[in-house]
C-alpha cells in the first residue's frame, strides 16, 4: 500500500517534518552533515523523493543506534555499487547485534546482581 506522499515529487521541509514526526530543525541538522541535499529556490528548501527516501533510511538507521557516520557511509554507497552497500549493511548490523548481546548480557548480570543485593537486604530487615 502506498501513501499519497510516495507519488508526490517535491516536498517541503514541514511536510518532512510532519510526515515523519521531526522537527525542522533534526531535518536542517542531516542537512548540514550532509546525509540529505535538497535544492534551494530562494531561501526556501525543496526536497525531491530521494531525499524523503534518504530521509527514512536515516531515520531507521538512528532508530536502529546506528551512528551518524555509519548512516553516512551507508548513503554514500546509495548510487554506487548495490553489492559494497548491501556488505556494508550486513557488516554493521552484525557489529550492532554484537554490541546489543554484550548490553544486554551485562543488564542480565546487574540484574541478578541486584536482586541477590535486594535478597540479602531483605533478609537481614526481616531479622532486625
Amino acid at each position: 500500500m502506498t501513501s499519497p506522499d510516495d507519488t508526490r515529487d517535491l516536498f517541503a521541509i514541514a511536510d518532512l517534518a510532519r510526515e515523519f514526526g521531526i522537527s525542522t530543525r533534526a531535518i536542517r541538522f542531516y542537512e548540514s552533515k550532509g546525509l540529505l541535499s535538497p535544492e534551494r529556490v530562494g531561501a526556501t528548501r525543496i526536497f525531491r523523493r530521494r531525499d524523503r527516501a534518504r530521509l527514512i533510511l536515516i531515520l531507521r538507521g538512528k532508530r536502529l543506534g546506528f551512528s551518524l557516520r555509519d548512516i553516512s557511509d551507508y548513503l554514500s554507497l546509495y548510487d554506487a555499487d548495490r553489492s559494497q552497500q548491501v556488505s556494508l549493511l550486513a557488516e554493521k548490523v552484525e557489529e550492532r547485534i554484537a554490541l546489543l548481546e554484550r548490553q544486554r548480557n551485562d543488564l542480565e548480570t546487574t540484574i541478578r546482581e541486584l536482586r541477590e543485593i535486594q535478597r540479602l537486604a531483605d533478609e537481614r530487615f526481616a531479622k532486625a
